[in-house]
């Protein structure tokens, strides 16, 4: 299994060097940014290229609706990402026909990229969808057992000759002070109609779908629950600001196990056999 960390966007290039060397050195195996309206994912994994050499960078996710695979394409060139590490997440956003739309986005990446393509998928139908036609799939809020259930919409929908890498957002932090900041995260999805369809399927809250805890060893427990159902458990860092200090704070307080006690251990993330 491996471990993967995930920060905002938004975070300060020169922060997200930093923290991205750090993970490479302390065996995480992928290293990923979020994309939002007013912060480049990818601009970000450009900073993070440039600070490591092995890791896999990925994004997760870049709204198809808002950006068509021709720009995206552009963009992965004009950044000069290494195309051999980077995983490439895609979504419908709010797209109607959001199933097309990714359908047809995942292909023109393919042809027109050629890196790891991964589609971030909620409910059933999209994960059945990423299962037939990604190289990964990205899940978000979710609990362990929900990570199972939606685990198997994307492998009966795969079957065996194409199995995509299984991944996820874990929402973690470190107690006191990570409250507040997922406070403000959930409150960029509430009253979202397909959020809250999501949240619903899954079954509790979405505050309880990550790992907030007291010290590393809860942290660890924690995202051990995750380990037995996804190829790359990632940290999805939810901390009191984006200062350096308080990233490295928790990406040393998930860093994965040593060799040998866990973890893919390759500094790459590629769809299982």
């Amino acid at each position: 299994m491996g471990r993967g960390f995930g920060l905002s966007a938004a975070v300060d290039h020169d922060v997200v060097g930093e923290v991205a060397a750090e993970a490479e050195r302390l065996g995480y195996t992928s290293f990923w940014a979020n994309d939002m309206p007013h912060a480049d994912g990818l601009a970000s994994l450009a900073a993070a290229a440039a600070a490591t050499h092995r890791i896999s960078l990925g994004i997760g996710v870049i709204p198809l609706d808002q950006r068509p695979p021709a720009v995206i394409a552009e963009q992965v060139r004009s950044y000069r990402l290494p195309l051999d590490r980077l995983l490439l997440g895609v979504g419908s956003g709010d797209a109607r026909d959001s199933l097309a739309l990714v359908r047809a986005g995942v292909g023109a990446l393919k042809r027109e990229v050629g890196a790891t393509v991964v589609v971030g998928a909620l409910g059933p139908r999209m994960s059945a969808l990423a299962g037939q036609t990604a190289d990964g799939v990205l899940f978000n809020w979710v609990t362990p057992e929900h990570a199972a259930r939606a685990r198997r919409w994307v492998l009966d929908a795969a079957g065996p000759a194409a199995r995509p890498a299984l991944m996820a957002y874990v929402r973690c932090g470190l107690l006191p002070g990570a409250e507040d900041r997922l406070r403000q995260e959930l409150a960029r999805y509430a009253g979202l109609p397909q959020f809250e369809r999501h949240v619903a399927r899954v079954g509790v809250g979405a505050d309880q779908t990550g790992v907030l805890a007291p010290d590393p060893t809860a942290l660890q427990a924690g995202l051990a629950r995750y380990d037995p159902v996804l190829d790359e458990t990632i940290v999805r860092a939810i901390t009191p600001d984006d200062t350096l200090d308080s990233l490295l704070a928790l990406l040393r307080a998930g860093a994965p196990p040593p060799a040998g006690a866990g973890g893919l251990g390759t500094g790459s993330v590629t769809p299982s056999p």
